[in-house]
């Protein structure tokens, strides 16, 4: 351990297309949000769909993941895909490893600008009320609550909350990286 500094993590924020980028997704969330909240192999279930769904009806043109690493190592990632309205995309499957908070704003941010680019109008993402990492960088990002219903999902008692962000097409990302959220 190193007293008195820290070394500066190298983040880099790639495209996930790379063996087994999507099988980390999966793993890291049900890894991840088991010992952040306990939930079961229910939520680590519906990523694998989600993660499936993108693998093999993706339309490059219009979707798209990335995958965020830390000195080399993934520590988060975000999916961008088609929603289901017209000019409308679904931001999912945001994750940030405890080891590397902070990406997060970035992941988003990268989502976002590849929205903008592809054309669409509107993003909207669900998520939970106990996300509250998740939520203010959403919040940060522009996204307002749309949508509010309580459930009993992945063995717990959760709200799930809808958000949307209409989107300015000539607003191409958000500042600079160099404070990390």
């Amino acid at each position: 351990m190193t007293h008195g500094c820290q070394r500066r993590v190298e983040i880099t924020v790639r495209p996930a297309d790379r063996p087994g980028d999507l099988g980390w997704v999966v793993m890291a969330h049900g890894e991840t949000y088991e010992q952040q909240f306990g939930w079961n192999t229910d939520f680590e279930a519906l990523v694998a769909k989600i993660v499936a769904d993108y693998a093999t009806s993706r339309d490059p043109s219009r979707e798209a993941g990335w995958i965020a690493e830390a000195d080399g190592e993934r520590a988060g990632c975000v999916f961008l895909v088609a929603g289901d309205e017209p000019g409308t995309a679904k931001l999912r499957v945001l994750l940030v490893t405890p080891a590397a908070r902070g990406i997060g704003t970035r992941l988003v941010d990268q989502c976002l600008t590849f929205a903008r680019q592809v054309g669409y109008r509107h993003v909207v993402l669900w998520t939970t009320d106990v996300l509250v990492s998740a939520r203010r960088i959403y919040q940060a990002a522009g996204f307002t609550l749309i949508d509010e219903k309580p459930h009993q999902s992945f063995g717990d008692d959760l709200v799930g909350q809808t958000w949307s962000l209409t989107l300015d097409q000539r607003r191409q990302g958000s500042a600079a990286y160099g404070s990390e959220d």
